[in-house]
């Protein structure tokens, strides 16, 4: 990995190297997603059926695009036992997090007064999933239990279909397990655009969730407005904060636990220690010699991997906040008063034996993340995402005659009369 001094020069460099990865950067991609998108709002289940034929190989009709009983069953009598377990015992771990964070609704009353607010959940929530070379069947997890904390009522996930239709069997297991109400075999941007319009076979949904490949990103943006998103993902990130006494290899494991996902995925260290720069560039090259995906990581290592070397931990504090990463990883001698001064950052992991892939697979915590340095103003996918907040506000008579004036004068001030008119007309016999 390149060694670089860390300068206010490098690291805008840097930035301007991720920012590059943003969906803002693929005008030819948008420009077909946007086709497809409109020809699927346009035409249904006939173009859904046919994109799907023809990016997957899959003829899909009306009577085959869902997951049946049957395929459910199957599933289950393929799946490893001990795979099952730990997909339980994830879940647990994640809905036991999740229900932490779950909100009510409020009321106060005061001298004819209530004012409040009333919590409810989303109705329809579509989940994506992504399929191709890694099918991620931990993101079904991420995605549909907060959804079914929040008590939304129907749950629909869609994932690309393999080879003659079939889905795969861990994905279908965890999303029964996660309490899914169906599984649809498409996938893609016309999956998107199902969910966010309805076809004939696909109901339409009021919110999507999910990550996926550049083109659902687009789909997603494409459609935000007619439906609600979580947010617009983007390729996976990892940046360690490390000083003198964090171990090497541990440090090395952790980078490449990321630039393994896509060619795209950055790996970023930032250390106040020369000499663990050296040895994490060193441990990190014998390891990727060893790992399965090492075409994919030395690519993602080459465009998008860096050890900045920073002179002092304030320096290197700031550069994190800055790059505000999807994951970061503190291994300083006291994390936790390190993390005190960190702002910006999807999940923070603490101490050596906090590694990324617990937050990807077990700890609880969502793993849906803010990525391209969102994590300045999003945060992790939550129950919150599946909820709506009414507010509520009662007057009486008595409680609003003492005030109605100054109501009218708000409104007579932005030239609003029949505003005024709305409250004075309750006091007109005065």
């Amino acid at each position: 990995m390149k060694i670089i001094s860390l300068t206010q020069e490098s690291k805008e460099e840097l930035l301007r190297t991720l920012a590059m990865r943003s969906t803002d950067s693929f005008a030819e991609q948008q420009a077909k997603v946007d086709a497809i998108v409109s020809d699927v709002r346009k035409r249904g289940d006939e173009a859904l059926f046919e994109y799907t034929e023809k990016f997957d190989g899959v003829k899909l009709t009306p009577d085959n695009i869902w997951v049946t009983g049957e395929e459910i069953d199957a599933a289950y009598a393929e799946i490893d036992p001990e795979l099952l377990a730990v997909i339980r015992e994830s879940a647990a771990n994640i809905r036991d997090f999740h229900m932490r964070q779950r909100r009510n609704s409020w009321f106060d009353t005061k001298d004819g007064i209530v004012l409040g607010q009333r919590v409810t959940p989303i109705a329809k929530v579509g989940v994506y999933v992504p399929g191709g070379r890694a099918v991620l069947s931990s993101s079904v997890l991420m995605n549909i239990i907060p959804a079914k904390v929040a008590g939304v009522p129907e749950i629909v996930m869609v994932t690309p279909p393999q080879k003659e239709g079939a889905l795969n069997a861990t994905s279908i297991v965890a999303a029964v397990e996660a309490g899914v109400t169906k599984i649809a075999r498409i996938g893609g941007a016309q999956a998107i655009a199902a969910l966010a319009y309805g076809t004939q076979s696909i109901p339409r949904m009021d919110k999507i969730v999910g990550p996926g490949n550049i083109y659902v990103a687009l789909a997603k943006k494409a459609v935000y407005g007619s439906v609600g998103i979580d947010s617009i993902a983007g390729p996976s990130e990892i940046l360690v904060l490390a000083d003198e006494t964090a171990t090497p290899r541990y440090v090395a494991a952790d980078l490449l636990s990321q630039a393994e996902h896509d060619v795209m995925a950055s790996a970023i260290l930032v250390t106040t220690s020369r000499e663990l720069a050296e040895k994490v560039s060193a441990e990190v090259e014998r390891m990727t010699q060893k790992l399965s995906r090492k075409e994919t990581i030395e690519k993602s290592l080459d465009n998008y991997g860096r050890i900045f070397v920073a002179d002092t931990m304030d320096s290197a504090i700031s550069a994190a906040n800055d790059i505000a990463s999807e994951h970061l990883e503190i291994l300083t001698k006291d994390p936790w008063d390190t993390m005190t001064r960190i702002k910006n950052a999807g999940a923070i992991f603490l101490g050596e034996y906090s590694s990324e892939p617990l937050g990807d697979y077990y700890a609880g915590p969502d793993h849906i993340l803010p990525t391209n340095g969102t994590a300045r103003f999003f945060s992790p996918l939550s129950v919150d995402d599946f909820i709506k907040k009414s507010s509520v506000i009662c007057y009486t008579r008595e409680a609003l005659q003492p005030v109605y004036r100054k109501v009218m004068t708000f409104a007579e001030a932005e030239g609003l009369t029949a505003h005024a008119n709305s409250v004075r007309v309750r006091f007109e016999e005065d």
